[in-house]
């Protein structure tokens, strides 16, 4: 499960530069967050990044402080967290990437009390369900969608029971379907993940990221193949994709 490889995305960067420009046109023609129902930032607050490799993507898992490069990866998590360090100065804020490749709902549960409830997050993201069903594929996981939606939602009826406060995103799990990984076998089943995802934000007034639309609409500008290397683990013009749509959802 390894992120695009960086030679191949400067092999494209012809093909991708016009793509990499309208990204935020790409973002916002697929994106709708009511102003009422955007993030608030307040002074001191701390930020957490939650999921599996798509979150992680390399991080540096020694590093714990917050705001650290090494600690928040290479992927969307650091892109995301770079704007809102910018934007933000006078806030500050401490940004932390807990997210660990390969995990699933379940995974996440299980080490909450620590890369979670102990770093008290006034802002909660998270991004899972890819592995909940691609790990069924090679028959090491039995899990079902009905599995992932309940895990999730203990999860997070867990979180709002510690942190009464926080404010939720969830990101929507997608997959750019002909790009290696992603074949006709991943569909409709994998369609399901991603509603039950979206069930769940309503559920628990989260903002939902629809991720799957968003890159649905960069294939208008560029190839999948250009937006992940894999189908499911970003190129680095898909994560910053990813943190341009995250960074809608903060007001």
């Amino acid at each position: 499960m390894n992120v695009f490889n960086r030679r191949n995305f400067l092999r494209n960067v012809s093909l991708g530069s016009l793509a990499a420009i309208s990204i935020p046109n790409i973002v916002t023609a697929a994106v709708t967050v009511e102003k009422s129902k955007k993030i608030g930032l307040k002074k001191e607050g701390i930020i957490l990044f939650q999921g599996d490799s798509i979150t992680d993507a390399g991080r540096k898992r020694d590093k714990n402080e917050p705001n650290n490069s090494a600690a928040l990866g290479s992927g969307y998590a650091l892109m995301a967290a770079s704007g809102l360090l910018r934007r933000n100065a006078d806030k500050n804020l401490k940004i932390y990437n807990k997210g660990i490749s390969g995990n699933k709902v379940f995974q996440l549960a299980e080490r909450w009390d620590n890369d979670c409830f102990a770093i008290k997050p006034d802002v909660l993201s998270i991004l899972v369900g890819v592995n909940d069903y691609w790990h069924t594929l090679n028959g090491n996981y039995k899990g079902t969608v009905q599995t992932y939606r309940d895990d999730y939602n203990k999860l997070l009826d867990r979180t709002r029971q510690q942190l009464p406060d926080v404010q939720l995103i969830i990101g929507e799990p997608f997959a750019v379907k002909g790009v290696s990984a992603v074949d006709d076998k991943w569909y409709p089943a994998f369609d399901e993940y991603r509603a039950a995802a979206k069930e769940i934000a309503d559920k628990h007034q989260a903002i939902f990221i629809p991720y799957q639309a968003i890159f649905d609409k960069a294939l208008q500008s560029a190839p999948g193949a250009y937006w992940t290397g894999d189908g499911v683990h970003p190129s680095v013009a898909g994560a910053q994709l990813m943190a341009e749509a995250w960074l809608q959802c903060i007001k």
